[in-house]
């Protein structure tokens, strides 16, 4: 699940659930204790410029280093999540420039971002390739991209009912895909995976529970 619905574009249809339950239900599920482990294990090494995708709902500005990054920016497409964001950023005392838009179009220039940050948000965009593209666009040269990630899991059990569960799973949860590898897509795009962890989250229903986490280069 998605700390944000950067797709399937749901924020082009409104409704009543994607306006007021769903924020609240990724809002929720994106901010577990192992989850929030896990965000505490990758958000800190961001440093320099730092774009996040996804930044709906602010949830990893609990866990940066703010010695370490001297501007941060974000993008993500629900209304809601971005309104929670910018809340929390001013509560902290952190200057961001979160803004409204999609990950397969980001609105930044070229060769910008020391650090670009997603964290659960390529399981629920349109098109992973053309968001790993639009990366490589506005990451610096020797920059980082910072994953974290729920995705395929690798055993055939849970595997079985990702597949099963998907389509139902997408509508409630804001596009989120159950079945989408996660190192794979970048080592496919031609980076360079350093630093590679993955396991099944503890307390958690394992074709929901796979993540990934790690670095990669151009």
């Amino acid at each position: 699940m998605s700390a944000t619905t950067i797709t399937d574009h749901a924020a082009d249809r409104p409704n009543f659930w994607d306006r007021h339950i769903m924020p609240r239900l990724i809002t929720f599920c994106c901010g577990q204790p192992a989850i929030a482990r896990a965000r505490s294990r990758i958000v800190p090494r961001a440093s320099g410029c730092v774009l996040e995708l996804g930044c709906g709902g602010g949830i990893n500005l609990d866990h940066y280093d703010t010695r370490r990054v001297t501007a941060l920016a974000g993008v993500d497409p629900s209304p809601q999540l971005l309104e929670a964001a910018r809340g929390k950023a001013q509560a902290r005392g952190i200057t961001a420039d979160f803004r409204a838009g999609y990950a397969e179009s980001l609105p930044f220039e070229d060769d910008l971002f020391d650090t670009v940050l997603t964290t659960f948000t390529l399981c629920s965009v349109r098109d992973p390739q053309a968001v790993l593209r639009e990366m490589r666009r506005v990451l610096a040269p020797g920059g980082t991209i910072l994953f974290l990630e729920h995705g395929a899991a690798p055993d055939a059990a849970p595997a079985r009912w990702q597949q099963r569960i998907e389509p139902v799973w997408k509508r409630i949860a804001g596009g989120c895909h159950l079945t989408r590898p996660v190192a794979k897509a970048f080592t496919d795009q031609g980076f360079r995976v350093e630093g590679a962890d993955s396991r099944y989250l503890p307390k958690t229903p394992r074709f929901l529970g796979w993540i990934e986490m790690g670095e990669a280069r151009a």
